[in-house]
């Protein structure tokens, strides 16, 4: 079993940034995919960035709509993974989800189906 914690959502003005952070438990950590998904109200859950925990160069992978934008990483003592968004638009208004895979694939699982574990989601609101 795995535990994931999101928190670091909130509510931001167009053009600003957020960092979110995902604490994985109850699995080793290095032997995890880790992706972010979100859903905006009245739409579909949808990826956004994903790491192979145990990466090398080339080892992520990022939606087209946040390319340039979000930055996922993560930090092996703390056992979490983060998102760092930037330069972030309305249309990024949504909850993130942190999801987790015991699977590793190159590039890293960008669908749904590929993730056994999800986190409770954490709420990003961007204003115009």
């Amino acid at each position: 079993q795995v535990q994931l914690v999101e928190s670091g959502g909130g509510l931001v003005q167009a053009g600003g940034s957020l960092r979110l952070s995902c604490v994985v438990s109850g699995r080793s950590f290095g032997g995890n995919t880790v992706g972010w998904f979100r859903q905006a109200p009245g739409k579909e859950r949808e990826f956004v960035a994903a790491a192979v925990i145990n990466w090398t160069a080339g080892s992520t992978a990022y939606a087209d709509s946040v390319k340039g934008r979000f930055t996922i990483s993560r930090d092996y003592a703390k056992k979490t993974v983060y998102l760092q968004m930037n330069s972030l638009k309305p249309e990024d208004t949504a909850v993130y989800y942190c999801a987790a895979s015991p699977r590793t694939q190159y590039p890293p699982i960008a669908t749904m189906a590929g993730y056994d574990y999800w986190g409770q989601g954490t709420q990003v609101t961007v204003s115009s």
